[in-house]
């Protein structure tokens, strides 16, 4: 499984990091999470809010930071 995270490396794009790898231990999936700061990229998957959430390149998520809880359940 991959998890990518949309966005520059901000605040809530950490968060977001830090929430999906949680929620993928607490599923006991083994998930490779992916940064993606290149805009031309993010934009690509038609997010003009960050930070964006994609799992198996479904975009899941754009605009807000989902808890380790929210993530398991789209896991």
């Amino acid at each position: 499984m991959i998890i990518k995270i949309l966005g520059s490396g901000c605040k809530k794009c950490v968060a977001l990091g830090e929430n999906a790898k949680a929620a993928a231990e607490a599923a006991g999936k083994q998930a490779e999470i992916v940064k993606v700061t290149d805009f031309a990229e993010i934009a690509g998957y038609g997010v003009m809010s960050t930070p964006g959430l994609v799992i198996d390149e479904k975009l899941v998520s754009v605009g807000k930071v989902l808890t380790a809880e929210e993530i398991g359940k789209l896991l």
